[in-house]
Parts: C-alpha cells; sequence; structure tokens
C-alpha cells in the first residue's frame, strides 16, 4: 500500500497468513504481540506509540497493523470477522517464528486477544485486556459513532472528544492529523465495511464465550479507564471477574486511551506485569 514517505507509522511487511502486513518489531527477549484497537485511520503506532519504546526496553515488541487497517493489505474479496483477525494475529507469530508470546489488546484488539488465548492457549503466555471487547454489552452511543464514522474534519474532533477525559490531548491539530489519515486512499472504504449498521451484531461477534473465558489458564491483567464511553468499565469489570488468575486495574479520570493519556503508569504496570513471567522463567 502507498504510505506517506519517510512516516514513522511504517515499519517492516511480512506475509502474515498470505496477508501483506506492515509491522513494528523492536527490541528484544520475550516477544510482546501489541494488537490495536478499531479507530477510523487506526494503525499500530498511533495506538501503541507512546509505550513501544519503554516496552521494548525489556523485551521484543511487535505491533502489526491488522487485516485491513493501517498499511497492511486490503484484498478486495476480503471477510472482515474475529476468526480473520485471530488467524491474521497467529499468522504473524508463525511468520515471525514465535512459538509463544506475551499479548496486549487493545478495545476491538482485546475481543482479538482473548480468542487468540482460548482457540491457541499455547501461544500464549501472559494476557492483557486494555479497555477490551470480547464480551457482550449494549453498544454505547460512542462505539456506535466510532464505527459508524463518516469522514469529516469535524466528525474526527467530535470523536476525539468522546475518545480522550483529558481535554488537554484533543485539539484541532491532532483532528486534523487523524482526519487525513482516515481518508488516505482505502482506508475508510475498508473500515465502513466491517461495522455497517445495525452495529450491535459485531460487538457480539467480538465476544467469546463465557465458559471459554472462564477456563482461561493464563495470568491476565485487564485495565479500563473509569470515564470510558467507548467500552464500558462493565466489561473489564465482567472479565476480571470471569477469568480465574486475572488482576483488575482502573484508572481514574481516564478515558478510553489508557496508553495514551496514561503512558507512563501503563508501561510500567505492563511491564512490571511481563516481569514476573520474565523472573519465573529464569528462576
Amino acid at each position: 500500500m502507498n504510505a506517506p514517505q519517510n512516516s514513522p507509522e511504517i515499519g517492516r511487511e511480512i506475509i502474515a497468513a498470505g496477508i501483506r502486513t506492515n509491522l513494528h518489531d523492536s527490541g528484544a527477549g520475550f516477544p510482546l504481540m501489541m494488537i490495536h484497537g478499531s479507530g477510523p485511520g487506526v494503525t499500530a503506532w498511533a495506538n501503541w506509540r507512546l509505550v513501544m519504546p519503554e516496552l521494548a526496553k525489556s523485551r521484543r515488541v511487535i505491533a502489526p497493523d491488522m487485516l485491513g487497517f493501517g498499511y497492511s493489505e486490503r484484498p478486495a474479496d476480503a471477510q472482515y470477522n474475529r476468526d480473520v483477525w485471530v488467524d491474521h494475529a497467529v499468522g504473524v507469530l508463525d511468520a515471525l517464528e514465535i512459538e509463544q508470546a506475551d499479548l496486549v489488546g487493545n478495545s476491538f484488539g482485546g475481543g482479538i486477544a482473548l480468542a487468540l488465548a482460548i482457540r491457541h492457549p499455547e501461544r500464549v503466555r501472559r494476557l492483557v485486556l486494555m479497555g477490551s471487547a470480547g464480551v457482550s454489552f449494549p453498544i454505547t452511543e460512542g462505539l456506535d459513532a466510532v464505527w459508524g464514522y463518516n469522514p469529516s474534519f469535524a466528525e474526527m474532533r467530535r470523536l476525539l472528544d468522546i475518545f480522550a477525559f483529558d481535554r488537554n490531548l484533543v485539539n484541532d491539530e491532532l483532528a486534523e492529523l487523524r482526519y487525513q489519515a482516515s481518508i488516505r486512499p482505502g482506508f475508510h472504504e475498508s473500515f465502513a465495511a466491517m461495522f455497517p449498521a445495525p452495529r450491535q451484531r459485531w460487538v457480539d461477534g467480538l465476544a467469546s464465550a463465557e465458559a471459554s473465558i472462564r477456563a482461561l489458564p493464563h495470568e491476565t491483567l485487564v485495565i479500563h479507564g473509569r470515564e470510558d464511553q467507548i467500552i464500558p468499565l462493565q466489561t473489564s469489570l465482567t472479565l476480571a471477574d470471569w477469568i480465574a488468575r486475572a488482576q483488575l486495574h482502573v484508572f481514574g479520570q481516564c478515558g478510553h486511551w489508557t496508553q495514551i493519556e496514561h503512558a507512563a503508569r501503563f508501561a510500567s504496570l505492563v511491564g512490571d506485569f511481563l516481569a514476573e513471567a520474565d523472573a519465573a522463567a529464569i528462576s
């Protein structure tokens, strides 16, 4: 896919599950794959740029643009659903010859990470779910607005107000950048094909069965922003209740952008959680 020259959003290209995939790959150590959310114009870099450098100090950080998003391939006949995205994520691990990784999933990406851990438990060491989908809930006005985005500067500015609690993070310059990202060739066409109305079915389609979630053996860190208007806090309370080896951290004065609004705290929290497994592997 044509990309802006020298853009930090461009990593390297691999073929994963038959899909040309834009991937960021940095650091060394036990691998951590980070799966982004589903906002308009989203890329792995846009989601994780503030925390990847810190996490890469102690581990190998892998952040792909998922099928249909960012600078990964958008096949004309692509079918977009949870199972296809799980296959793509596993394909990334296979292409990089990674037998097992830690997973971090943001929102939509949390639903994918959760489903991957259920279907391929041996491929996952520890699991981090942040503002995560993966259980069914009545779709919020915020999520309906995100998935129903019609490209315009005004609409993007409105969405940013929904995403962030901290008004200092939201300005016209950021809105213009994200609006321009959302109208790059092919971006909106694939995005609009993913979550057409009525959109409750896509919330349900990202959900995993309660029995499967309860059976997860993995140590899991569940993170949420208390003021999240996109994914309700109750989803993380439910996940923390259903997952036997879960711990829950709720950030007050935080919307849907935990990894941006509280970047240093997020990186420290996740880094410490994963370091426990690193230490156990050495001892």
